[in-house]
């Protein structure tokens, strides 16, 4: 007899998930790439960093960091890691880690006001207003990119990521599951009923949302577990998504 194992629910690939990590933004560590991880010295945490349509990242640090000084003798070989958090308070609060690894090169100052000016379109921040007064501008041009969160660990090319897209919720997606925390709990608990039955006495949590599913965070004694809630079809705009946890809720009348 032929065991059929459990299907999957379906949730977007790995380049969408690291271009999605990688626009919102989340803290930041520059680390030297070949032994990065295993000292810590040598770890910067960026004044400011910005991952690029293209991959590419502006990072900003101050004039006497030694990276700069290091830098302007010769590209560096560089790995940027960024965290994906998630948007309620988790006692594992890391969703993802996206590293980037790459070259890291000085940027003349006519550049770096260009790009802090396209950063500012999207983004603005007063920490670009620092650039030239105490922070220089440098950017780490992308040879690889490796994902890790809870759909596994994929290794990425620069092309893959340039060409990928982000999910379409992703800039929403820490407002709505703090509201749907904060004032619908009830929500929640009704949410528990798809959940395995030896998860539902742990403490269910709004984790993630993207096209494809809402994925929930079950905090027990034991340990903490991540199931996916897969949508009956991808989604890609607020009253298709709105259709979608009304669903999952068993509710036909709930507003989101």
């Amino acid at each position: 007899m032929t065991e059929t194992r459990p299907r999957r629910p379906p949730a977007p690939q790995p380049a969408e998930r690291a271009k999605t990590i990688a626009l919102r933004g989340g803290p930041a560590i520059l680390m030297p790439a070949a032994d990065g991880r295993s000292d810590r010295d040598q770890h910067v945490v960026p004044a400011l960093h910005h991952v690029h349509a293209s991959g590419s990242v502006s990072v900003l640090l101050p004039d006497d960091d030694p990276v700069v000084t290091a830098v302007t003798h010769g590209e560096l070989a560089m790995m940027l890691e960024l965290a994906d958090h998630a948007p309620v308070q988790l006692r594992e609060p890391v969703r993802g880690l996206l590293w980037i690894t790459g070259w890291l090169r000085p940027v003349d100052a006519r550049t770096a006001r260009a790009r802090a000016l396209s950063i500012a379109d999207t983004r603005p921040d007063p920490r670009l207003l620092d650039l030239g007064h105490g922070l220089r501008m440098v950017q780490l041009t992308p040879a690889s990119l490796v994902l890790a969160d809870s759909e596994g660990t994929h290794s990425l090319s620069a092309q893959t990521f340039r060409t990928a897209t982000a999910d379409p919720f992703c800039e929403y997606e820490q407002k709505w599951l703090r509201h749907l925390e904060s004032a619908h709990s009830d929500v929640v608990d009704q949410l528990v009923r798809h959940l395995p039955e030896e998860l539902r006495g742990g403490r269910v949590r709004p984790l993630s949302l993207d096209r494809y599913g809402l994925r929930l965070r079950v905090e027990c004694p034991a340990g903490d577990h991540d199931v996916r809630l897969a949508f009956s079809r991808a989604v890609d705009t607020p009253p298709q998504l709105a259709v979608e946890l009304r669903r999952l809720v068993g509710c036909p009348m709930m507003r989101p």
